[in-house]
């Protein structure tokens, strides 16, 4: 499994996990829409931590810079 996301990625997934989460505890979002939206933030946060999207690999993306 090589990694296939850059920095930069990294932190706009993790920002967008954070928001979710503030929404979910300010219960501005609810019901299945907070259980979809919560399931989207675990799933950037641990593509996040271990750098790889799955999901790019079919379209060959690669965030990450070359080294």
């Amino acid at each position: 499994m090589k990694k296939n996301m850059g920095s930069t990625d990294k932190i706009i997934r993790i920002l967008i996990a954070l928001v979710i989460g503030v929404l979910y505890y300010t219960e501005t979002i609810s019901g299945t829409t907070a259980l979809v939206l919560g399931a989207l933030a675990i799933i950037f946060v641990l593509t996040s931590f271990i750098s790889f999207c799955p999901l790019y690999l079919p379209f060959g993306i690669n965030t990450r810079k070359k080294e």
